[in-house]
């Protein structure tokens, strides 16, 4: 059984167009605007500026405050409203956050509407990149594009629920353009995506879902169809009986 794909050229291309638009932040002129884009109140007062800060800085501030106090543990993430906001606030995808931020996709992940992400979370990036590598990718415009697209594989441009997931297998065209294979028929029930484990499901925010996986996932880390099963050896044939030695002739007495 495979999974539909609910994905449409036309909409992973408007997908795509959308995270490219944002390459170019728009610069919030008012308190109001700033903290309706990043979730947070700016620190400008009105009076002292016309300019209250831009969305990204905003919001790299505010990433900067979580990151001091990391929440350990279990996920347990619970929705609260759109699923920028939701990320944002839980403590435990600071990394997913900050590189959404540094490429200009936050907007994208709090206005789209039904969408799916899979969210790595910290622990994830932790164990997915060497240490430095990410503020590397962040710190110049080739780094940013190629950081950008390792994020836009991890959303499709639907709604799929762990229901759509369970008891099927196959590919579901990403925002990236490449394939999320995605995988409900382990044994013990385990939901996959590409190479991750989907650790929480299913998080119901206002613009989509929001699926948590334990690893950053990697275009064709699986392969789209299970490997054919190897054939059935041939039955050996019977060994050859061996040859009975001929009788000799017995001698008649005179």
């Amino acid at each position: 059984m495979t999974i539909y794909r609910l994905l449409t050229a036309a909409a992973a291309v408007s997908l795509i167009a959308g995270a490219a638009a944002a390459q170019t932040p728009a610069t919030a002129t008012t308190e109001k605007a700033a903290q309706a884009a990043t979730g947070k109140p700016t620190s400008d007062a009105p009076g002292k500026t016309a300019v209250q800060g831009t969305a990204r800085a905003v919001g790299e501030a505010s990433v900067n405050a979580q990151a001091t106090t990391p929440v350990a543990g279990p996920v347990s993430l619970k929705p609260n409203g759109d699923i920028m906001t939701t990320l944002r606030t839980s403590g435990q995808f600071n990394t997913f956050v900050k590189a959404l931020d540094a490429t200009n996709l936050s907007g994208l992940l709090q206005k789209q509407p039904n969408i799916t992400v899979f969210a790595p979370t910290d622990a994830a990036f932790a164990a997915s990149f060497p240490a430095g590598q990410l503020d590397q990718l962040m710190a110049n415009d080739a780094g940013k594009q190629q950081l950008q697209k390792i994020l836009i594989y991890h959303l499709i441009n639907a709604r799929i629920d762990a229901a759509k997931i369970k008891g099927a297998r196959g590919p579901v065209p990403a925002g990236s353009g490449d394939k999320i294979v995605l995988d409900g028929t382990a044994e013990g029930g385990q939901l996959k995506a590409e190479n991750a484990n989907i650790v929480q499901s299913d998080v119901a925010c206002s613009n989509g879902l929001i699926q948590v996986v334990d690893q950053v996932m990697k275009p064709g880390s699986v392969p789209e169809a299970n490997p054919e099963p190897p054939p059935a050896p041939e039955a050996a044939a019977p060994a050859p009986e061996p040859e009975k030695p001929a009788a000799k002739p017995t001698r008649r007495k005179k």
